[in-house]
């Protein structure tokens, strides 16, 4: 993706834009930096590719935020929802939300000053800008704007336009969206019990072939599983468990793709085995070889032989 725009177009977002100005924090501060990101810490450099870097989080919690900081809206929760150590350069570093509920950002920068935003970026979303951003880490809460929990993407980015759907396999499915038809699930590393599994219905009308080396079968046009995963030491291995010769097809949030067919413990079920997964988002389809639909058991574990 390149990172150029004319100055005229650039000259009239910048103007645009909100100026990103720290707030007084309150004396009672009811979140706390220093504790785990749910969904991740990560690390990016000035001119990273994958603009913008997209982490799915559950939008909300139980505090308010203009307890924490003047100015400040929304629910958040205790812990941030992800941590981002930035390393600037000559660019400009966003932030910003996209869902389909009001949702707010709470930040804590590498200043240890508070930032927030309710609706710069649009459409009830919001969006926080550095022109000349600090190196260091970023602690970010995505909040709701009214209470409760809500999906949501939080876009990082050093593009002041950006388009969310560049990275989709074609025009014509939906290999990036990341509703999963059977459901999702949050799980941590050391999660219970293990392993976690869902029943669904394997196969579709979409060849996964031209993914990659090791994809076959027919799989649906949008991901039938969702797992939001914090990473600690252990792999992570997805797998099924049919009666059927079925196939598997694993996507994390960069778009990159992991296939098998028949590499699992018994019969034609396949296996992907993750030795060093990263936090964050793994979307799933379970094909089949063959034309049809086939029921079929989804399995996510991090212990080696511990198929159901």
């Amino acid at each position: 993706m390149l990172k150029t725009t004319s100055a005229a177009l650039l000259a009239l977002i910048v103007a645009a834009a909100p100026a990103v100005a720290a707030v007084q924090s309150k004396s009672v501060q009811q979140v706390d930096p220093s504790a785990r990101a749910t969904y991740g810490d990560y690390r990016l450099n000035a001119g990273f590719p994958d603009d913008p870097y997209i982490i799915y989080v559950d939008a909300g919690g139980d505090i308010d935020a203009s307890n924490v900081a003047s100015g400040c809206a929304g629910m958040v929760s205790y812990a941030p929802d992800a941590q981002v150590t930035y390393r600037a350069g000559s660019l400009p570093f966003i932030i910003r939300t996209d869902s389909d509920t009001d949702t707010t950002l709470l930040v804590n920068g590498p200043d240890g000053s508070w930032y927030c935003d309710d609706d710069s970026g649009g459409n009830l979303n919001a969006q926080l800008r550095w022109g000349s951003p600090p190196s260091g880490v970023y602690d970010i809460w995505v909040g709701t704007f009214g209470g409760g929990v809500a999906r949501a993407e939080l876009q990082i980015s050093e593009l002041d336009s950006t388009n969310t759907n560049d990275n989709n396999y074609n025009d014509n499915n939906n290999y990036s969206d990341s509703a999963g038809t059977f459901g999702e699930i949050t799980l941590r590393a050391g999660f219970s019990p293990d392993p976690h599994t869902v029943r669904l219905t394997a196969g579709g009308e979409v060849d996964s072939g031209p993914l990659g080396d090791g994809c076959s079968g027919n799989v649906a046009d949008y991901p039938d599983y969702v797992v939001n995963y914090t990473s600690g030491s252990f792999p992570l291995i997805f797998g099924v468990d049919s009666d059927r010769d079925t196939t598997l097809v694993v996507a994390d949030q960069n778009d990159r793709y992991w296939c098998d067919d028949d590499g699992g413990n018994e019969g034609l079920n396949p296996q992907v085995y993750l030795s060093n997964p990263r936090s964050g988002t793994y979307r799933v389809w379970v094909g089949t070889f063959s034309q049809g639909n086939a029921p079929a058991t989804l399995y996510v574990t991090e212990l080696e032989g511990n198929a159901p």
